[in-house]
């Protein structure tokens, strides 16, 4: 199985994630390719692989402009050579979970779920099951934005994600790769 963790991280919390869904990944006897993307120019060929990982922070209920940026460019190299297909067939054996950290200042988890249903259509445009959808808390690292780690919705979020997060990220990439 080809397995790519594919992501973006502005401030070091989804790269924490993805360290160690990679670290996992390998513990587990598997191959991953991680990749994180610095440009919407990052060059990668999704379809050669059959499990991604996908992930973001979220920034305005959205996940991080570059990453945005580079699938829209891939789908559209996908579509013009005819891998977007209407009702997008599932590819056999293509598997994908989008995952992202979040702060959630002012409604919490309800910040993210935008961003993660909007990385996921891209996978699944390209026949990709969705097999799961993470949320792991990530405090704020801007030093503008600090005071948000304490005064939000989600309490006092600051260190995270915490060793705790990281375990249950662990867990779930053992049990999601035992599909």
């Amino acid at each position: 199985m080809k397995i790519l963790n594919f992501y973006f991280s502005s401030t070091g919390n989804t790269g924490k994630v993805a360290t160690r869904i990679s670290q996992t990944i390998q513990e587990l006897g598997h191959e991953v390719n991680t990749l994180k993307i610095t440009s919407k120019d990052t060059e990668v060929d999704i379809l050669q692989y059959d499990f991604i990982f996908a992930g973001s922070g979220v920034y305005g209920q959205k996940p991080g402009k570059v990453l945005t940026e580079c699938h829209r460019r891939l789908f559209l190299g996908y579509r013009e050579k005819g891998e977007v297909k209407p009702a997008s067939p599932r590819r056999p054996s293509a598997k994908a979970v989008i995952y992202c950290t979040y702060g959630g200042v002012h409604t919490g988890i309800n910040e993210a779920i935008p961003a993660v249903k909007y990385m996921g259509q891209f996978y699944d445009h390209l026949g990709y099951e969705i097999v799961g959808e993470w949320y792991i808390v990530g405090e704020y690292n801007p030093e503008a934005m600090r005071s948000h780690s304490v005064t939000g919705r989600l309490g006092d979020i600051r260190g995270r994600p915490n060793e705790e997060d990281l375990r249950d990220v662990a867990e779930r990439v053992k049990g999601i790769l035992r599909i």
